[in-house]
Formats: structure tokens, sequence, C-alpha cells
């Protein structure tokens, strides 16, 4: 008696989210340096 189930569909959830979270991440750190970009650029105008 067979479950039928099929593993691939974990698979591809499992990297849609490690994907999806590494991209989010990179974002994160982007918009974050751009900031504190920002902020030495402004200390450095003073």
């Amino acid at each position: 008696m067979s479950e039928g189930l099929n593993q691939w569909y974990f698979v591809v959830a499992a990297y849609s989210v490690g994907v999806g979270g590494t991209l989010a991440m990179v974002a994160w750190s982007w918009i974050s340096m751009k900031r504190a970009e920002a902020r030495r650029d402004e200390v450095k105008r003073r």
C-alpha cells in the first residue's frame, strides 16, 4: 500500500523559502547600507 506522497513539493517549497529569504536579506542589507552611507555623507558635509 503506497501513500503516493511526492517529495518534490517539499523540495520546491524549501528552495522557494530559501531563495525568498536570501533575496529579502540582500534587499534589507542594501537598504541599510544606503541609509548608512547617506548618514555618513550628511556628517561629512557639516
